[in-house]
This record gives C-alpha cells, sequence and structure tokens, in this order.
C-alpha cells in the first residue's frame, strides 16, 4: 500500500508539471502543486521505507521528471495546440449600414453596459454610456461610430 501511495503522488505531480509546461504556461500554479505533490511522495518514501530507498525514489523522480519536462518541449505538442490564426472579425462589421440615429428598439438582454438589443427585427451588440438598462426596456441610438451602437433609453 505505501508503494502506491508514494508511486501515486509522484506520478500525479509529474502529470501536474507536464500539463503546466504544455497546456497552462506561465500560471505556475499548476506546476507548483505538481512540484509539492512530487516532494510529498519523496517524503513519504523516506518515511516509509528508510534513507537508502528514499535517495533511490528522489533519484530516480528526479531523473523520470526532467526527461519527461524534455520529452513535453521536444515533441513539440504544445505547437500543435496552440492557435495559429488571428481573429480579426468585429462586431457588428457591416451590420449598422440600415442604422439611423434616433432609431428606436428593445433591449434583448440587460446592459450592463453591453448587451443586446433588437432593431428592424434584427439582434445587435449595444453599448449605453454606463448606464444599466435591465432587458425588454425600449432604447434609442444615440451615437453609431466604427461599428459600435451607443444607446439610451427612451423616458
Amino acid at each position: 500500500m505505501e508503494w502506491f501511495v508514494v508511486s501515486g503522488l509522484i506520478l500525479f505531480g509529474l502529470i501536474m508539471i507536464v500539463v503546466e509546461v504544455l497546456f497552462v504556461p506561465g500560471t505556475t500554479i499548476v506546476g507548483v502543486l505538481g512540484f509539492i505533490f512530487e516532494l510529498g511522495g519523496v517524503y513519504l518514501a523516506y518515511e516509509y521505507f528508510g534513507d537508502t530507498t528514499g535517495t533511490i525514489v528522489l533519484a530516480t523522480a528526479f531523473v523520470i521528471s526532467c526527461g519527461c519536462i524534455i520529452l513535453s518541449f521536444k515533441s513539440g505538442l504544445w505547437r500543435k495546440l496552440s492557435l495559429k490564426e488571428e481573429h480579426t472579425g468585429k462586431v457588428n462589421e457591416g451590420k449598422t449600414d440600415d442604422l439611423i440615429i434616433g432609431q428606436e428598439g428593445m433591449t434583448v438582454s440587460s446592459l450592463k453596459p453591453i448587451g443586446k438589443a433588437i432593431f428592424n427585427n434584427k439582434e445587435y451588440e449595444v453599448k449605453t454610456f454606463g448606464k444599466f438598462l435591465y432587458d425588454n426596456v425600449k432604447i434609442a441610438i444615440v451615437r453609431l461610430e466604427n461599428n459600435t451602437i451607443i444607446v439610451d433609453d427612451i423616458q
């Protein structure tokens, strides 16, 4: 049972470190937790089996960890999973041509200050000047600039 606990902690820590290197770079939380799990496994190896076996487990865990990290970088898996395309589209791009200042519509979602509204039976992303508006509120277009529709409620 002790070997299962020791090897399980070391393996889980190693998996967390590899996940940190490949999938969650920059956060360090996952990697630090993985390192702590590995240290816990090595510590328990010293506690359960004594100094000689603990040192062997420490050396083995160190070599395997270094090998896995090096293989993770060399495999290029992170390059295969990384985003290579750039999103260049804009909200409401080309959709605001039939809208005019003063046109009335209705909010579909709450505006905090950005949300959705309907004009001419089409849904648009709209923005207020920092005002909070609930859904199903009558609004009017105050300004149109660079595909941004700025609205205010009708009182």
